[in-house]
């Protein structure tokens, strides 16, 4: 199966509802659970599914992606895999960018013709699940598919932000439709196993995951040239058509990491006891850089559901549900709670510490601070005795050296916040 398929991990576009952690890389280079960035999520399901022809397609913000994935994935030279960056360009045939999810296959596809496969396995790049994709192309076989669409099931609350799915007995998708209104949504139930219709999980959500026969595929660009989504128009026009649609019943974790709420609540979960999405399974491992860093140091700090990665330099009082990224470095009395420490990409150096000031603390976080329901990016320098509590009492919207999104506060990559600041 590993030779007839290639994989396509769709990179996004500008990410804006996830900004500002977006403001200076895509969607699937955003850092999550500590030490991974979210591109890793897709790439490793591929992995553990023994497939590895793998394309990223790339265009905004592409910089730290390329090389996150330049230095992490590199197979040896007897084996025929690789993880390909390809990133928008302008052709004879197109001069414009990316224009959806269907045009960035379109344009990219001619990239592939050097290599023998059957299947097109289409991933978005923003994603937290684990699957296995042999399942998924074992059933497309199967039922004899021509496009098999991977669905969870939901409730009427979420059903009105995905492409909704309605099948037939034989598991075929009959109709479809993007984003209903929540008074329609009595025409759009599915059967779905009774443990979840007793949680209101009765309609078929789309995952954002389509295996594509090859021939399919490309019959469907030629037949529907100016489509530009997948979701919106050419699988609508596929089901209306006759094309052998088929939906992929998942039942396992799986969330849309599309706003930094979701973002902010994907990454907390990580931290309870027995999380929903597995970063500690024997089989299902999830792969990222080697980066080669010492052990994180902690001193006097009461850590209670804490995702603490390598590299850091921690002497806080207490932190409590939080997740804390690589090279991180955390003052003495300081206490950190539900938020989210992306960490460093380098670590302070002693001649750093030597031009420490009032106005230019040092990377990290400084000593006597409180944190709470906030996210701090990469490489941000907060001073001393420094309070930030994010909260419904804080207004969105973007500020000097901060940024508000459903009451967290986000502080972007590099600003710094002088000693004493106080917001909340």
């Amino acid at each position: 199966m590993k030779s007839s398929t290639i994989a396509i991990i769709l990179g996004g576009g500008r990410g804006t509802r996830l900004h500002p952690l977006t403001g200076l890389r895509s969607k699937p280079a955003v850092p999550v659970a500590g030490k991974y960035r979210l591109v890793d999520i897709p790439i490793s399901n591929c992995l553990n599914s023994d497939i590895r022809k793998i394309f990223v397609l790339t265009q905004f913000n592409s910089a730290s992606l390329n090389r996150h994935i330049k230095n992490t994935y590199n197979f040896d030279l007897f084996s025929h895999g690789f993880v390909d960056i390809l990133a928008a360009e302008q052709t004879p045939k197109s001069t414009n960018w990316f224009q959806g999810t269907a045009d960035a296959v379109r344009q990219s596809i001619h990239h592939m013709s050097n290599h023998d496969y059957e299947h097109v396995l289409v991933l978005s790049g923003d994603q937290l699940y684990q699957m296995d994709f042999n399942e998924v192309i074992t059933q497309h076989k199967a039922m004899e598919s021509d496009l098999t669409v991977a669905t969870i099931p939901v409730n009427a609350e979420d059903a009105t932000g995905f492409g909704i799915m309605k099948t037939n007995n034989e598991g075929l998708i009959e109709s479809f439709v993007e984003k209903p209104e929540y008074d329609e949504l009595s025409e759009w139930k599915s059967e779905t196993p009774e443990h979840l219709k007793n949680q209101g999980k009765e309609y078929l959500a789309s995952m954002g995951i389509y295996v594509f026969n090859k021939g399919v595929l490309k019959r469907l660009f030629n037949e529907n040239p100016d489509a530009t989504d997948f979701g919106k128009e050419i699988i609508p026009k596929a089901i209306k058509e006759g094309t052998r649609v088929s939906s992929f019943a998942f039942d396992g974790y799986w969330t849309d990491i599309g706003t930094i709420k979701s973002f902010f609540e994907a990454n907390l979960e990580l931290t309870d006891t027995l999380p929903k999405f597995n970063l500690y399974d024997n089989e299902r491992q999830i792969y990222t850089r080697a980066r080669l860093l010492p052990a994180s140091k902690l001193t006097g700090t009461n850590l209670e559901r804490v995702i603490v990665s390598e590299g850091c330099i921690i002497e806080a009082s207490r932190i409590e549900r939080s997740v804390i990224g690589i090279r991180s470095r955390i003052g003495k009395g300081t206490s950190i709670e539900n938020s989210i420490i992306m960490g460093n990409d380098y670590f302070t150096s002693r001649e750093d510490i030597a031009k420490k000031t009032n106005d230019r603390p040092l990377m990290g976080i400084g000593e006597r601070c409180y944190l709470s329901r906030t996210i701090v990016d990469k490489n941000v320098r907060i001073g001393d005795d420094v309070k930030i509590v994010g909260g419904d009492h804080l207004e969105d919207g973007k500020y000097d050296n901060y940024h508000v999104a459903d009451g967290i506060v986000i502080i972007p990559k590099g600003k710094v916040i002088p000693d004493g600041f106080k917001l909340g």
